[in-house]
């Protein structure tokens, strides 16, 4: 390989928004993450194939996502949305454009070309099958796909080990189910990290013992934790572990005597403990190029502005012109000259990853990584030049004699780690502040008993047959719905608090109401109608067995 290697490493993920409400809040997130990122996304990898370069990124598809992204009813009611898109393009159009100049009905001309190319790729290049998409590119090499919890859990906080190994466990399914292989690498929710655990007269695995029971070989979590983290250990070279090298050994004891090492990079991989489960961590530098508004590359002036919609079509027609100015005084969009600027803006990247791999050759004597992580939904839908700037970077990453794009699980079989960390109970954000504050502390008794209560239904009912297994299989699909990080995050933002906390009860009604028929020992003609009425609009996880969600301590 060349002097070191760099991954993007994108994250997407939506909530279960499916049937679940309009603007302004509910499906529209999923319709303009596919509209302006994934497919726009897409486009781009192919045809820098179609060029002969051949993209090397990671890719997190959470499980819930992929089951949204395959469901007939999304892709019809996407399909209206686009259509609604184009017409209210078309009424922009209609509009006398002398008023200003012009311009607007030229931008108003300019979407509705684009929603057409949108429309046009998703009926007629990918039949109306992202997923699909997506598995041929993992086929081809072009992508690593990462697996996610099912529902998007915030593991460290979940009450019962059952929970987080049935998040864990259907997520993976429900990917294998989609590629028609299973995902070795994950992304964990919100980074979420809990180490094992002493507690009274239990221990608690930390979450990489459940990785390594699923076979699911690496993972990544924050700048701060690897640079932070405890060094227990070296790999015995000898013996041959998922990636090379050897198998952990046990950690050390504080007053054992073991050389540590003089710096931890987020440049190479861990393990983590003693499970032969490595650990990337994600890369400050080009992450706050890429992530600030202030400081990145989002914040020039010429990229489109997000926050000013016109009152009419909600079509975004201005730049950002001056990130401190009054949303009134904005200046015109002109994508051409955006998109001019994402490919200075590429090549300046490129640089900068290029200084970054050529210092860590020359200080380590090895090839290190950049592991750039985002989530994916930046490009294209809050960066709207985003995804150009990302096929420039490839394109340039092609040509560079210094650093290639890779794959993480490509740099693990020639790089696997040599040294082993303990992690800190962590996030992205250093802690647990955005889904556990004096906002959502409620939420969490509500969840932790229903975990218990599921265990209970699990181990009174060990084979149950007909309705009773529906209602049981709807009642754990309920609890993975209430378990998404999304309710208390959105709550904690504030983007949606009433919108987050309608949706938890939601689901915590629905499950209670499965439990109370459960519990009755007899099903009325009402229960029927109403597990009917609930498999229908909570309908993910077709396969889902509800004995994965038993007692596991």
């Amino acid at each position: 390989m060349k002097r070191g290697a760099i991954t993007f490493v994108l994250h997407s993920h939506i909530p279960y928004v499916r049937r679940a409400g309009r603007w302004p809040h509910g499906e529209e997130i999923l319709y303009e993450a596919m509209a302006e990122t994934y497919i726009p996304l897409l486009n781009a990898l192919f045809e820098l194939k179609d060029e002969g370069i051949e993209p090397r990124l990671t890719l997190g598809l959470t499980p819930i996502l992929l089951e949204q992204l395959a469901d007939k009813d999304v892709c019809d009611h996407f399909e209206r949305y686009l259509e609604e898109r184009l017409a209210l393009a078309e009424s922009d159009i209609r509009l006398d454009g002398t008023k200003h100049d012009g311009r607007r009905q030229s931008l108003a001309r300019w979407y509705h070309n684009w929603y057409t190319m949108v429309l046009t790729s998703f009926r007629e290049r990918y039949y109306r099958d992202l997923v699909g998409a997506f598995r041929a590119l993992w086929a081809d090499g072009n992508l690593d796909i990462l697996t996610g919890a099912a529902t998007h859990g915030y593991l460290p906080l979940l009450g019962r080990d059952s929970s987080i190994y049935g998040q864990l466990k259907i997520g993976l399914d429900t990917s294998r189910v989609h590629f028609g292989r299973a995902p070795t690498g994950i992304w964990l929710p919100e980074c979420g990290y809990r180490p094992a655990s002493q507690q009274r007269l239990r221990s608690r695995p930390g979450l990489e013992a459940f990785l390594r029971d699923l076979h699911l070989g690496y993972f990544f979590t924050d700048t701060d934790v690897i640079t932070g983290g405890k060094l227990v250990s070296s790999v015995a070279g000898d013996l041959v572990g998922p990636y090379g090298g050897g198998p952990v050994q046990p950690p050390i004891r504080p007053n054992d005597a073991h050389p540590q090492s003089p710096m931890r990079t987020t440049m190479r991989p861990y393990y983590v403990a003693a499970a032969n489960v490595a650990v990337f961590g994600r890369d400050a530098c080009t992450s706050t190029q890429v992530w600030s508004t202030w400081s990145g590359y989002p914040g020039h002036v010429v990229y489109r502005e997000f926050h000013r919609q016109e009152a009419n079509s909600g079509l975004r027609y201005w730049r950002i012109t001056d990130a401190k100015a009054d949303p009134g005084s904005k200046d015109w969009y002109d994508p051409q000259r955006a998109f001019q600027r994402a490919s200075v803006d590429a090549a300046h990247f490129v640089g900068l990853v290029e200084k970054l791999v050529t210092n860590f050759a020359a200080q380590h004597s090895t090839a290190g990584i950049v592991v750039s992580a985002y989530d994916a939904e930046l490009f294209g839908h809050w960066w709207f030049e985003g995804v150009v700037w990302f096929k420039e970077v490839h394109r340039l990453l092609a040509r560079s004699e210094i650093v290639e794009a890779m794959t993480a699980d490509a740099y693990l079989h020639i790089h696997p780690p040599d040294e082993v960390l303990t992690l800190p109970e962590s996030s992205w954000a250093r802690g647990h502040g955005p889904w556990l504050n004096p906002d959502t502390e409620w939420m969490w008794p509500l969840i932790h008993t229903a975990e218990r209560t599921m265990e209970g239904l699990v181990e009174k009912y060990p084979a149950a047959e007909g309705d009773l297994r529906r209602l049981l299989n709807q009642a754990a699909r309920e609890l993975l719905l209430l378990e998404s990080s999304d309710w208390p995050f959105l709550m904690s933002t504030g983007q949606a608090k009433d919108y987050a906390i309608g949706r938890f009860q939601q689901h915590l009604a629905r499950f209670n109401h499965l439990y109370a028929i459960v519990q009755r020992g007899r099903i009325e003609e009402a229960d029927h109608r109403f597990l009917e009425i609930v498999t229908e609009l909570d309908n993910p996880f077709a396969n889902l067995d509800y004995r994965i969600l038993a007692a596991r301590e």
